[in-house]
């Protein structure tokens, strides 16, 4: 029964995507296996090119987890910012 719904609400949430995330030059992809692999070291935020919080995160282990915890909930954002400049 769910597909019958999914049906209708997929297309939607398609185009709603669309306009809300930039192509660029850095993959969503590669940057959420890099934060979900590696995020404990920075690897991804040495991706994005911030090399200062790459360090960062690579020496405290992601700020003692609560860096890491952040990036999982702002990464999009934080991909957007980097394509969009």
């Amino acid at each position: 029964m769910g597909w019958i719904i999914d049906l209708f609400l997929i297309p939607s949430m398609d185009r709603q995507a669309d306009r809300r995330f930039f192509s660029g030059a850095k993959g969503y992809n590669v940057s959420w296996i890099l934060l979900t692999f590696l995020g404990l070291f920075g690897v991804h935020r040495f991706y994005l090119g911030k090399w200062i919080t790459g360090l960062i995160w690579l020496l405290t282990g992601g700020l003692f987890l609560v860096g890491y915890l952040y990036d999982y909930w702002t990464l999009n954002e934080q991909i957007d910012e980097v394509n969009a400049a």
